[in-house]
C-alpha cells in the first residue's frame, strides 16, 4: 500500500523518475559527435576520388576488351575516337562509357587497340 504523507495539509504525488542530461554531459556528448565527424567525413570524401579512378580503370579494361572482341571479328581495330564500335549496340549497349574522374571521352591506338592516357 502506498503511503502518502500531507506536505502542509496538501497532496504531493510521488515523483516521477525521468532521464535527462545535463548541460556538461550533453556538450561532452556534441564535442564526441563532432570528433568523430571530422575523422569520418575526409576519409569518405578521400573514398570517392579513389572510386572513380578505379572505374575509369575498369571502363578502360572493357573497352581494350570490346576493341579486341572487334578485331576478332571485323579483322580489324575501330576508329581511335571509338564512334564505329560505340554504336554497335552489340559491344556496348548502354553507349560508351566516359571517364568518371573527369568526363573525358576514351580513345585508343589503332596499333595496339590499348586506351590512350586516362593515368589518373
Amino acid at each position: 500500500m502506498n503511503k502518502r504523507l500531507p506536505v502542509e495539509g496538501k497532496y504531493r504525488p510521488p515523483r516521477l523518475k525521468r532521464f535527462a542530461l545535463s548541460l556538461p554531459e550533453l556538450m561532452a556528448v556534441i564535442a564526441i559527435l563532432a570528433g568523430l565527424a571530422a575523422i569520418i567525413i575526409p576519409r569518405v570524401a578521400n573514398h570517392t576520388e579513389d572510386a572513380n579512378r578505379h572505374a575509369c580503370d575498369t571502363y578502360q579494361g572493357e573497352i581494350e576488351l570490346q576493341v579486341q572482341l572487334w578485331r576478332r571479328n571485323k579483322g580489324s581495330f575501330p576508329a581511335a575516337n571509338l564512334s564505329d564500335i560505340g554504336g554497335d549496340p552489340d559491344y556496348f549497349p548502354d553507349g560508351l562509357p566516359v571517364c568518371p574522374f573527369d568526363g573525358t571521352s576514351y580513345t585508343i591506338d589503332t596499333t595496339t587497340g590499348t586506351v590512350i592516357g586516362h593515368t589518373h
